[in-house]
């Protein structure tokens, strides 16, 4: 007759198991809906690698609400300065600089719902000023497509490099911002604005452009599985494992989308500039495009976002920055990036914290301690037969016990 080596029993006969935990995922118990289920399922029950992508959309809209009151105020208070500033042609100047932010909160919207969040959108916004400030006398197309083409292609190359390698998008496009910072402090002087391109001509098709795109955009990620195909590069699960192929398609179009965002706004900032571009990083560019889509109801993990949020957060700057230019405060573009990303992360936290369904399942915990331990599925209303007595232990020797003196 055969024998277990390792546990020198018979198949089929009983262990006599004694640990609470490993009896508790065997024994059978009723659930309170009178099911009878194994123990094993009464774990904490966790979600699938993409989660259930069930959200409160009602939470995104009260938040929108809050933006739009706060664009009001600053409405208001920008034409109490200057009535002026909202009539044309001050006006046409106020919606050209809308439309160029908003095409850079764009960029970093879509990188952030797709899991990559492109820091690399700033010095892009500044690669295109030069590029156009160098180019602009040649005509606008000669200026602004090379720059589309080139941000496409950088863009390209990091979401390879991410796909291919499977590393956070955060790290491959900061390594992209270090070198197009390279290529922007190449310049030691200043450059003048060569051609007569004057963007203000078009300030309502612009403006009005960006804002079809951010409306429409968001109404297709409040879809719920155009958002969960589109952010199953969230993290979820051991953040080290690779997503498969589905994640290819969102990747590029996430980095190569906002990489061409954001040198269409690096150029239309330098038609409508009336002083020399200057060598910098861009890095303030970037603060306020991923501050602004986090402050719009974009969540810092990806996926989640709402519906008008972006719109009315660029409006919001928008009237800001002429604001305050009007009186004069001289208040550093960084530390402007600084103030609204630290009130987008605290948006990120409301968004994450109340946008979720009540009843919706949490995602496994990858880094908690291993399910064979004594962990919080048990409850005090479970019945206690795993602390029954044990069969008497046999000794080792595989000869021993009733069938073992068989000689």
């Amino acid at each position: 007759m055969a024998y277990d080596e390792t546990t020198f029993r018979r198949p089929g006969e009983s262990t006599g198991e004694t640990d609470p935990a490993a009896y508790r995922r065997r024994v059978q118990l009723d659930d309170t809906t009178g099911n009878t289920l194994d123990q094993s399922l009464r774990a904490p029950v966790t979600a699938p690698a993409e989660d259930d992508g069930r959200d409160r959309l009602g939470v995104h809209l009260g938040w929108e609400v809050v933006l739009l009151v706060a664009a009001g105020v600053l409405g208001f208070l920008l034409w109490r300065e200057s009535s002026a500033a909202l009539q044309r042609p001050a006006l046409d100047g106020l919606l050209v600089t809308g439309a160029a932010i908003g095409l850079i909160t764009l960029g970093a919207g879509l990188s952030l719902r797709a899991g990559v969040p492109n820091l690399a959108i700033g010095p892009i916004v500044l690669a295109a000023e030069f590029q156009f400030a160098e180019n602009g006398d040649k005509g606008i197309l000669q200026a602004l497509v090379p720059a589309l083409i080139i941000a496409a292609a950088g863009g390209l190359i990091v979401a390879v490099l991410i796909l291919v390698l499977h590393v956070p998008g955060w790290a491959a496009t900061l390594a992209a911002a270090l070198g197009v910072i390279t290529f922007d402090q190449l310049r030691v002087n200043a450059v003048v604005v060569q051609g007569d391109w004057e963007p203000t001509g078009r300030a309502f098709v612009l403006f009005g452009g960006f804002a079809v795109l951010a409306v429409l955009g968001a109404a297709l990620g409040a879809i719920g599985p155009v958002r969960r195909f589109f952010g199953r590069m969230r993290s979820s699960g051991d953040p080290a494992g690779r997503r498969g192929f589905a994640v290819i398609l969102p990747v590029l179009v996430a980095l190569i989308g906002s990489s061409v965002f954001a040198a269409g706004a690096g150029v239309i900032l330098a038609a409508q500039s009336t002083v020399p571009i200057r060598p910098g990083t861009g890095l303030e560019w970037t603060g306020i495009g991923l501050g602004l889509a986090l402050l719009g109801g974009t969540s810092a993990y990806g996926r989640r976002g709402g519906i008008f949020g972006t719109l009315f957060a660029v409006i919001a700057l928008t009237l800001f920055l002429d604001y305050q230019a009007r009186r004069d405060l001289q208040i550093a573009l960084f530390a402007i990036a600084g103030v609204v990303f630290v009130a987008g992360l605290i948006a990120t936290r409301i968004v994450e914290s109340y946008g979720r369904l009540a009843g919706a399942v949490a995602t496994q915990d990858w880094n908690a301690a291993p399910s064979g331990g004594l962990d919080s599925s048990w409850s005090p209303a479970m019945p206690e037969t795993w602390n029954t007595p044990a069969q008497p232990a046999r000794g080792d020797r595989w000869d021993e016990g009733p069938w073992g003196a068989t000689r």
